[in-house]
């Protein structure tokens, strides 16, 4: 028998497991997060609106036809990865004090290579050809998620890929990172500071990266803030943005009116 007769139909099956699995996430993740922001706008939190600019049907338009494309690519990226993962015996699921080691492992692996292909792709020979569609959501919705060029999307993509060929990960601990993935993506593209006073500046948890954080990197700090989960790389290469901290302050001491954040570039 041919091995093409087996292959092709062994490829369609994982790329549509796959793509119904990924866009499963983007859809449930984009549109709680959409619910949770309109819901905060009719509240009195809406006063931590990042930007006075507010996002368009166009907008909206074309981020998710973005998205679509990337899941697209997402799967047809990952998708020889899962053919080879589920080929294999699976990894014994070993106990939670594990698991949360191999989901640490993922977060902080995945924030470093983000955090180098985001900063390469912001080179002028790249940034074209990588980048530019993500930037054309200056006032960016939880749906510019993964609202990137299809080649920005396949560089994305190839983390969780070379992972599981490489090593060998309990499918609990790449559930949960991927959940944890989406979440934060949608979080930092949702516009609204939602995390409390004194977070950006505490010892431990301004490690984090809030929604003020990526926010500025949308508005304004074009070469700054470039990280995903985590602020340590922008600390140490000094690509934080000079004023991320005193806006994060403000935002979250306002109190009454809507106040848009205007940042200097």
């Amino acid at each position: 028998m041919d091995p093409f007769d087996t292959l092709i139909p062994s490829f369609l099956h994982s790329f549509r497991g796959t793509l119904i699995f990924d866009g499963g996430r983007y859809v449930v993740a984009t549109l709680l997060m959409a619910a949770v922001v309109w819901l905060v706008r009719r509240t009195p939190w809406r006063v931590r609106v990042l930007q006075a600019r507010t996002a368009g049907w166009a907008d909206y338009r074309r981020e998710i036809a973005a998205s679509a494309r990337s899941l697209l690519v997402y799967a047809a990226v990952a998708t020889p990865a899962v053919m080879v993962a589920f080929g294999k015996p699976p990894v014994a699921t070993p106990g939670w004090p594990v698991v949360a080691l191999f989901v640490l492992a993922l977060l902080v692996a995945h924030d470093s290579w983000f955090y180098w292909v985001h900063r390469a792709m912001h080179d002028r020979r790249l940034f074209k050809a990588f980048h530019r569609l993500h930037h054309r959501s200056v006032t960016p919705t939880p749906f510019a998620a993964y609202a990137f060029n299809m080649t920005e999307a396949a560089v994305e993509a190839l983390f969780v890929t070379l992972w599981v060929l490489l090593i060998p990960t309990p499918f609990i601990a790449l559930f949960m990172f991927l959940g944890v993935m989406i979440i934060r993506n949608v979080w930092g593209h949702c516009g609204i500071e939602l995390l409390p006073q004194g977070f950006a500046d505490h010892w431990f948890w301004g490690l984090f990266a809030t929604t003020t954080h990526h926010d500025l990197h949308h508005n304004g700090g074009f070469n700054s803030n470039f990280g995903l989960y985590f602020t340590w790389w922008d600390r140490a290469m000094g690509t934080e943005h000079p004023n991320y901290r005193a806006i994060f302050r403000e935002v979250t001491a306002r109190t009454g009116r809507r106040v848009g954040v205007v940042v200097a570039a």
